[in-house]
C-alpha cells in the first residue's frame, strides 16, 4: 500500500494510492473545516460539545473530497469493546467499535483523538476500527481480523490493514494499572514511568490472528506530537475534536449481497 499526503489540498488527509481506484481508504487531519478553536478547523467528531452545523459540513467536505456520497454514511456508537458489525444501509450502529462493509458507495467511519483507528480492506470488503487502550487490552485489534475474515470468507493473508493517526509510546504515558494489561514489549520504561505502545500492540495482536508483518501499514503518525495536523484527546486536556478514518468501496460493479447489520 501506497499513501499520498497534500498539506495544501483543500481538505488535507493521508489516502491510499494504489491501482484499485474502487478502494477509499483515508484518514483525516484538523485542516479544511469551518469549526472554530479549540475544535480547528475540520472537527468530525458527533460526541463533542462543538456546533453540530460545523460538523456536518465537515463530514460533508471530507467524503466529497474522498468522492463518496455524504449521505452513504454509517458511523460505530464506540463504546470500547471488541464487536464488529457488519452493516449495509447508511446510519449510526450503537454498541460496537467496528464496522465492516461489502456494499458499494457505503462510507463507514471511526472518530479517534488519541485512540487507533485501523482500516482493514480485502477483495470486496472494507472495515473501519476504532481501538483505545481499552479495546486493545480486550484484544480488539485481533478480534477485528478474525471477524472480518469470517464475514467476508477470506484468510487473513488477503488483508491488507492500515493504522493512522493515534498516540504513540513517545507521549503515552501510564500508570502501572493499564500497563500491567499489556504484554511487556509493548510497554516501554522512561525516568521511571510506563509509555504505552497502542501500535505494537495491534501489530503483536494483528500478527497472532494470522496477519502476515508486510500486511501492516502504519503511518507513523502520533497525535500529540503533531498539533498542526491532528487532535489529541490527552494533549488539549480532552477539548478538542475529533479525525476520522475512513474506509469504503466505490459503486464500480455490483455490490455484494449479505450484509445484515448483526454483530459478528
Amino acid at each position: 500500500m501506497n499513501w499520498t499526503f497534500d498539506r495544501h489540498a483543500a481538505v488535507p488527509a493521508w489516502r491510499l494510492d494504489g491501482a484499485d481506484s474502487s478502494l477509499v481508504l483515508a484518514f483525516s487531519t484538523r485542516l479544511g473545516g469551518v469549526s472554530e478553536q479549540p475544535r480547528d478547523s475540520l472537527d468530525l467528531g458527533s460526541s463533542t460539545a462543538g456546533a453540530r452545523d460545523d460538523v456536518h459540513e465537515n463530514r460533508r467536505r471530507l467524503l466529497e473530497s474522498l468522492r463518496l456520497d455524504p449521505a452513504a454514511l454509517v458511523t460505530a456508537g464506540q463504546v470500547h469493546g471488541v464487536t464488529l458489525c457488519s452493516v449495509s444501509h447508511p446510519g449510526h450502529v450503537p454498541e460496537c467499535d467496528a464496522l465492516l462493509t461489502r456494499s458499494r458507495g457505503l462510507a463507514v467511519a471511526v472518530a479517534t483523538a488519541d485512540c487507533m483507528p485501523l482500516l482493514l480492506a480485502a477483495p470486496g470488503a472494507v472495515a473501519a476500527v476504532h481501538a483505545g487502550w481499552r479495546g486493545a487490552a480486550a484484544g480488539l485489534p485481533g478480534a477485528a481480523l478474525r471477524a472480518f475474515c469470517a464475514a467476508a470468507a477470506i484468510s487473513p493473508d488477503a488483508v491488507h490493514v492500515a493504522l493512522g493517526p493515534c498516540i504513540r509510546a513517545c507521549c503515552y504515558e501510564v500508570g502501572p494499572d493499564v500497563a500491567g494489561a499489556f504484554p511487556p514489549s509493548t510497554v516501554r520504561r522512561r525516568h521511571g514511568r510506563f509509555h504505552l505502545d497502542l501500535p505494537a500492540v495491534a501489530l503483536q495482536q494483528l500478527r497472532d490472528a494470522g496477519l502476515p508483518a508486510p500486511r501492516f501499514h502504519d503511518l507513523g503518525v502520533c497525535t500529540a506530537c503533531e498539533s498542526e495536523l491532528c487532535f489529541s484527546y490527552r494533549r488539549d486536556g480532552g477539548n478538542t475534536g475529533r479525525l476520522w478514518g475512513v474506509a469504503a468501496l466505490r459503486l464500480e460493479g455490483a455490490a455484494s449481497a449479505g450484509d445484515d447489520g448483526s454483530a459478528l
